[in-house]
């Protein structure tokens, strides 16, 4: 092969990529591809915290995560964040039990917000509980269901034990 050829060989292959990583992006109008993750931090690191349901390009899915699983201090603030893709649809973060079958509060989430952090380890009365991250639900799309990201909490006097994440109670 010439030189010319290897050239336009290569300019067509250089051509060809560009074409394909300009499609299926997550820009607006494109469909997504992967459901979103997001942040919490409480007086650590920033953990990143899986959906465990999701309205992914239409199509509703369920995922089989594990949330992570907090010790914290009391009077901790609790940071949470979301995407844009979420901010922009709204959410609210629901309080769960122990058990995360028991809704027992919700804080509720100026629309457009990607941040959170107004919340406290020492605003739920049990010291172990759950926070879902959950997305507004849209009626005519995945027959309503909605994102869902749950983090789990223990709150003990003594504070984070440095990388501390549990496996959620079997239940």
């Amino acid at each position: 092969m010439s030189t010319a050829g290897r050239a336009s060989t290569g300019a067509a292959l250089l051509a060809g990529l560009v074409l394909l990583s300009s499609c299926g992006g997550s820009g607006p109008g494109s469909p997504e591809t992967v459901a979103p993750s997001i942040t919490v931090q409480a007086g650590g690191d920033p953990i990143t915290a899986e959906p465990t349901q999701y309205c992914l390009d239409g199509e509703g899915q369920r995922y089989q995560t594990s949330p992570p699983i907090l010790e914290v201090a009391p009077d901790t603030t609790v940071v949470l964040q979301v995407p844009d893709a979420v901010a922009e649809t709204g959410w609210e973060v629901q309080v769960f039990d122990e058990d995360l079958q028991e809704r027992i509060g919700e804080v509720d989430v100026e629309a457009g917000t990607t941040v959170l952090d107004e919340i406290s380890t020492s605003d739920v009365v049990p010291a172990t509980f759950y926070l879902v991250v959950v997305q507004d639900s849209d009626a005519d799309a995945c027959e309503g269901l909605s994102g869902a990201w749950p983090v789990g909490f223990i709150r003990t006097a003594a504070g984070p034990t440095e990388g501390t994440t549990e496996a959620p109670p079997a239940g």
